[in-house]
């Protein structure tokens, strides 16, 4: 019986040991495995790599030249006339050299450097507008050294978007072109290019938001993303994990010339749609609504009775237009072009512009609180439409006529005039409306910042065209929430609340 007892704690002793070993071995594999730290990390670098390695073949580098000329400048004489410089200056050759001899000067030649990516395996490249413009010979640099000098350059200035041809004797390898509107806020993403001449030098981050407007360029859109873009990577591509372009590195916000953790990229999805009309026609046709338009901030949201940064707020409807013919009114808020939500200006006029011309969509607005549906016709959208010129708007002086006080919103206004409205820069024919004469400091109209020489049209729904109406208006239109007013400076109208 003993001997047995023993046999079985020799048993149970070596079980032990096994589990100990077994345990053992799984901790170890855990470490080592597929789910541990350190083989995320290696799975995320080699997929940093793969598509780095992908890539790279598609991807050039754009070296620019414009040439040296005689251009039109200032003669001495003329540039310091009236001022004892002209004399000083006459014979001093350092100054003639830089302001040029009978009014003209010599322009010294010029490089520039750019990225660039093919989209085509027929040999179209794709860059940034700003990387080619005005340059008289482009030279796109592969990663294994082949060179050839682009031509058929075709540009978009409004996107800064541009397409270039290269005539290969194979085809080339193009790049993938992913959906810009799939990703999301957080994905990662690489900037591919040639920063300060170094030729395919990746760098890695994140998409930091998305529909950014920094008045770069007329069409904005943009995506922000940390991933470090610097001088040279212009026209490079912005590229997911999975090597597919998201976007086109344009531009950075910097207060150093270099990378400062802001950059900016075209979405592909912008950027695609203008390369075909470009490689179609030359040129890009868009289409256009007629309308000035203006951000939902809270306090117009609340007067409005709508969700706060919902749609887009109509703040003027030019005559002959497509919003004029689709009867779309100053006070309307877009909430849906063509069965697409609009969640603001920039995307308004993504959808808009993208529209195919002569044919009808469906337009959706909110107006007085409630929901109208509308229908729109595409129009090519004329050449020099929106350069009409803004006269700068001048303070009232004190010869101006009697003006009554409104001191519940705390400005003085009188009625425009013929006179006035020639004085202010308002070019209607028959215009209408009251003028600030006078804004009292730290009122609702201070803090609204309205100034003198503004023209107030409507109070909320309320058309004013003396003291005596605003006053009314006023009253009739005070609520909690504020004071709606529908004010122009020149020829721009937009939208202001007066809160109590």
């Amino acid at each position: 019986m003993t001997k047995i007892v023993r046999n079985g704690q020799w048993i149970l002793a070596l079980f032990g040991v096994a589990c100990l070993v077994g345990a053992a071995a799984v901790m170890a594999q855990r470490e080592s495995g597929a789910d541990s730290p350190l083989a995320h990390a290696q799975n995320f670098s080699v997929a940093i790599r793969n598509a780095s390695q992908k890539s790279m073949p598609s991807i050039v580098a754009i070296e620019t030249t414009i040439k040296g000329g005689v251009a039109q400048g200032a003669d001495i004489q003329e540039l310091f006339k009236g001022t004892p410089f002209g004399e000083q200056f006459k014979n001093d050759p350092r100054y003639r050299q830089f302001f040029g001899q009978g009014g003209k000067r010599q322009m010294p030649r010029r490089e520039g450097r750019g990225s660039g990516f093919v989209i085509d395996p027929s040999g179209i490249i794709m860059t940034n507008n700003h990387v080619v413009q005005d340059a008289d010979k482009v030279v796109v640099r592969f990663q294994d050294g082949r060179e050839y000098v682009a031509h058929d350059i075709k540009r978009d200035p409004s996107s800064d978007i541009a397409i270039l041809k290269v005539d290969a004797d194979h085809p080339l390898p193009a790049l993938p072109l992913g959906d810009s509107e799939d990703i999301q806020v957080g994905d990662w993403v690489l900037a591919i290019g040639s920063p300060f001449g170094l030729d395919m030098s990746v760098t890695a981050g994140i998409i930091s938001a998305k529909g950014r407007g920094q008045q770069i360029a007329e069409r904005e859109y943009f995506l922000q993303t940390d991933a470090a873009v610097n001088p040279g990577n212009s026209g490079g591509p912005l590229i997911n994990l999975n090597g597919e372009v998201v976007g086109v590195n344009a531009a950075i916000s910097s207060r150093s010339g270099g990378y400062d953790g802001v950059s900016f990229a075209v979405p592909i999805n912008m950027a695609k749609w203008v390369s075909q009309q470009l490689i179609a026609n030359g040129t890009v046709q868009r289409a256009y609504l007629g309308i000035a338009i203006q951000p939902v901030d809270n306090d117009l949201a609340d007067t409005l009775n709508i969700t706060t940064r919902e749609g887009a707020l109509v703040s003027d409807v030019w005559p002959d237009t497509p919003a004029e013919k689709a009867k779309i009114q100053p006070g309307d808020v877009i909430i849906s072009l063509n069965g697409r939500r609009v969640n603001g200006t920039p995307l308004l006029q993504r959808i808009v512009e993208e529209l195919e011309l002569g044919k009808s969509y469906p337009l959706k607005v909110m107006r007085d609180g409630k929901q109208v549906e509308l229908t729109m016709v595409a129009e090519a959208m004329p050449e020099d439409f929106g350069k009409r010129r803004i006269v700068p708007v001048r303070d009232q002086q004190e010869s101006a006529p009697e003006s009554t006080e409104q001191n519940i919103v705390g400005m003085d206004v009188q009625k425009l005039t013929p006179e006035l409205a020639t004085q202010l820069g308002v070019s209607d024919e028959n215009p209408h409306g009251v003028v600030i004469t006078g804004v009292k400091p730290d009122s609702p109209a201070d803090y609204a910042n309205l100034r003198p020489g503004t023209v107030v049209e409507k109070v909320g729904q309320t058309a004013v065209s003396t003291p005596e109406e605003f006053a009314q208006a006023v009253k009739k239109n005070s609520t909690d929430k504020g004071v709606l007013l529908h004010v122009r400076r020149g020829d721009r109208k937009f939208f202001v609340v007066l809160k109590p």
